[in-house]
Order: C-alpha cells, then sequence, then structure tokens
C-alpha cells in the first residue's frame, strides 16, 4: 500500500483496475492498477467463518441492499461502476445485472432510495483519469427498479463529489470532498458540502452556495463523509472533527440563539466538534455514527469516528476514537478557532496496530468505514483486514474476532440479516459470520 497522497495513474477504460486508500491529506491520491491478486487464503482469521466470495465484484468499494418484496437485492458499487446481486442465498449471490462505468472513482459511502429503488453514484474529479485540480464530478441518479437493468437516470455535475449522502429520505443529497479545485477559494483546504435536490430524480437541482463552511477551527476544509442517525441528524465528518445538523422541522439554533426551521439548504447546528489531536493527530475524521440506544454515558451522548490517516510504518496510522458529546450541545464547534479551539471529550481509542492477527510486515493501517450493531462494532482496517470489536464497555473497546485474508484490501463492511458483508477493493465481497 501506498502512503498519503497518490499519484493518480490513468485508468484504461477497457480494463477493471483495484485501488489503493486514498490518504486523509486528500490531494491527488486515486486508483492505481495493481498486480492481480493471489487466490486468498487466509493470513489470520479468528471466531469468524468466511462462509461466501463474491470475486467478480473486484474493484468494489461501497455495498447497499435494497427489498423488492420476497426478493433481496445487494448493489455493489465500485470502479466498475455499479452492479446488483440476487441473494436469494444469501452466502452465494448471483450476479443479475451491470452498469458498467469502468474507471469511475470513488462511490465511497453509496446510498440509496430504498423507496423509488435508485441508487446515487459520486463522481470524484479524479474517475476517468482526471485529477483534483480540474477534473469534473458530479452524482450519477441510477434507476434499479428493475435490477437486471440498471439505467442512468439523470447526471449532474457538481463543485464536490468524493460522496453524496441522503438528506431528508433521499429528497436531497448532501456532497463533499476532496481537496479544493484550482478555481475553488485558495484558502479552502477542501470542498464543503454543496445540496442537491433530488426530488425529481430525472433533473437535479443543485443550490449554487455550499454549506458546513469554516469548520476547521473556522477554516472551510474538506469533508468527506455524511451519516444520519435515527434521531434524524445528519453527521458530518472531514478535517476538523465531526458536527451534527438538524435538516427539517424547528429547533433552536445554539450559534444564531434563536429558535428557526432546519432545511437541507439552511440546517440547524446540534452538537459536535473537533477531535482532541492526542487521539486524531491528523484532525481528519473519515466517517461517523452515533449510537442511538441510552446507556450509561447518556442517551445519544456518543459519536464513534474514524480517522484516516497514513504515516510511515504502523504505528501513527488512523484509529476509531470514540468521544463525548457532552459541552457541545451549545454551538461551541461552530466558534472553535486556532486561538481558543474547542475539542470534543475522548471517551476511548482502538488501533490495529500490533493487535493480534495483524500483519507484522504490512505499513498500512489505517481505519475505514465501519458498521454498528447493538454492542459490536465492525471495521475495516484496508490491508489488515476486517475487525470485530465489542464496545460495550467504550472506554476500553476490546477485539473478540478478525478476518485478514492475505490479499485484503477490505474498505467497508455492512451488518446484513446476521451476516457481515465486506466492500474489498481487491478481493470484491467477503460474506463473514461471526461464531457466538
Amino acid at each position: 500500500m501506498l502512503r498519503s497522497c497518490l499519484t493518480l495513474v490513468l485508468v484504461a477504460t477497457t480494463a477493471l483496475v483495484t485501488a489503493l486508500p486514498a490518504g486523509a491529506c486528500g490531494e491527488e491520491d486515486g486508483p492505481e492498477p495493481k498486480a492481480a491478486p493471489t487466490a486468498g487464503a487466509p493470513g489470520a482469521v479468528k471466531n469468524v467463518e468466511a462462509v461466501g466470495n463474491v470475486p467478480d465484484a473486484q474493484g468494489a468499494i461501497a455495498l447497499e441492499f435494497l427489498d423488492y418484496g420476497r426478493r433481496d437485492v445487494m448493489v455493489v458499487s465500485g470502479e466498475f461502476g455499479l452492479k446488483t446481486y440476487d441473494l436469494a442465498n444469501p452466502t452465494a449471490p448471483k450476479l443479475i445485472g451491470e452498469l458498467s462505468l469502468p474507471g469511475m472513482w470513488e462511490t465511497e459511502n453509496t446510498e440509496v432510495d430504498r423507496k423509488r429503488k435508485l441508487v446515487f453514484l459520486a463522481r470524484d474529479p479524479r474517475a476517468f483519469g482526471g485529477n483534483v485540480r480540474t477534473g469534473e464530478s458530479g452524482i450519477y441518479v441510477v434507476d434499479v427498479k428493475n435490477p437486471e437493468k440498471p439505467v442512468v437516470r439523470s447526471y449532474v455535475q457538481v463543485p464536490a463529489g468524493h460522496t453524496t449522502s441522503c438528506i431528508d429520505d433521499c429528497r436531497y443529497l448532501w456532497t463533499g470532498g476532496p481537496a479544493k479545485a484550482d478555481n475553488q477559494p485558495a484558502d479552502w483546504g477542501g470542498r464543503p458540502i454543496w445540496v442537491t435536490d433530488v426530488r425529481d430524480p430525472a433533473k437535479p437541482k443543485v443550490h449554487p452556495e455550499p454549506i458546513e463552511l469554516a469548520r476547521n477551527d473556522g477554516k472551510t476544509d474538506y469533508v468527506h463523509d455524511v451519516q444520519v442517525d435515527q434521531t434524524g441528524v445528519a453527521w458530518v465528518s472531514g478535517r476538523g472533527g465531526v458536527r451534527g445538523y438538524w435538516t427539517k422541522g424547528w429547533h433552536r439554533d445554539p450559534v444564531q440563539g434563536k429558535w428557526r426551521k432546519a432545511t437541507p439548504v439552511d440546517p440547524v447546528p446540534y452538537a459536535g466538534g473537533g477531535i482532541e489531536e492526542t487521539a486524531a493527530p491528523s484532525k481528519f475524521m473519515h466517517n461517523s455514527l452515533r449510537p442511538i440506544e441510552k446507556g450509561k454515558w447518556g442517551e445519544n451522548n456518543l459519536i464513534y469516528a474514524v480517522e484516516e490517516s497514513f504515516l510511515d510504518g504502523c504505528a501513527g496510522d488512523g484509529v476509531l476514537v470514540i468521544s463525548s458529546l457532552e459541552g457541545s450541545y451549545g454551538g461551541q464547534g461552530w466558534r472553535s478557532t486556532p486561538e481558543d479551539p474547542f475539542r470534543l471529550k475522548t471517551v476511548g481509542t482502538w488501533g490495529v496496530a500490533g493487535q493480534e492477527g495483524s500483519d507484522p510486515a504490512s505499513g498500512d493501517c489505517s481505519a475505514h468505514y465501519f458498521d454498528l450493531r447493538g454492542d459490536i462494532l465492525v471495521q475495516s482496517f484496508y490491508a489488515q483486514g476486517t475487525r470485530f470489536l465489542d464496545v460495550s464497555d467504550p472506554t476500553d473497546p476490546k477485539q473478540i474476532a478478525y478476518h485478514r485474508p492475505a490479499d485484503a484490501a477490505s474498505w467497508a463492511p455492512y451488518w446484513h440479516k446476521g451476516l457481515v458483508y465486506v466492500a474489498d477493493n481487491t478481493r470484491g465481497v467477503d460474506i463473514l459470520k461471526l461464531r457466538n
């Protein structure tokens, strides 16, 4: 694996290639060709049963699942575009449809409209041989009402394009990242969020003014990902930490000091802020999630976030950080400055470097996407594979299982009906079952 800031290599549109991780610096990282994977005998496995693999999804970056009545379908996005799989046999997905977009990048955190059967693919400016400085970015709206025949319903250019996320039940999209283009303000550290109205999926409308500015101690910086929790708060992760917003309903705005109506274009700040540098020195928070269960830490009072960062060796690479939202509900994260910084209190951390099952020869230990079910968190660590953590005590996360194939390039794990489906950029999709 290469370290941060990868050099873009042009992708031949007739060949499928795989990718190395995008460094936290958010510069010219992009897809690079690499040698064909070996047929992966596991490098290290404990308390996990590998019950299936989908090798024809090589180049996978993200997954989603759609329910068609009695039919369960898995949607896989990646450098090939989009593929659909029937899950009549959950451990042996059957390819049923494909939208071919060879050279696509990056489609991280691909989201779906389950009611309208739409998939939203983020086109990064580095897609199809482009680059951060001048490349085109946007959103493909893909219709999968017939999962055997995915079709592009529309495409719209957007000034950002690393990830795009559903807001207000997929009536709107928030799109962010990567690093800034040449035609964007010189003092930006990265791209913020642009809002797209997709109430009419055939005619998306991009709001001209970006939101989520000044997120990094007053500086507009790289927004990487957005996750909406079950209470409706949209958690925005990137360089500078994690901040949450209401996007509908009437709420008290702690920054403006008054009650007002939240909308996707004009959201109301809720809570959050920077992560302590002792936990995440790069300040680049890749993605986050707020558990909604009430526990000893209080209802909805924790935020889980991961730092994506690549340094020489493993010891300093990005980790899982669990922080308390306490003390951030008064808009403190929006008033933070370099002279008077506000940081969330760290509750616990966990990193894969030196842990049981890790590859000591690998220099790649950065955290990436994760999923949470109850007290069990499953997380991708690129070449270090998929890790299962018991987070019942958030001050002391404990590894209980792992699956690290010798050729792992684990990008994102997803709980689905008792199994974990892993988007692995080298192996396709691994299907895992946690042993009791």
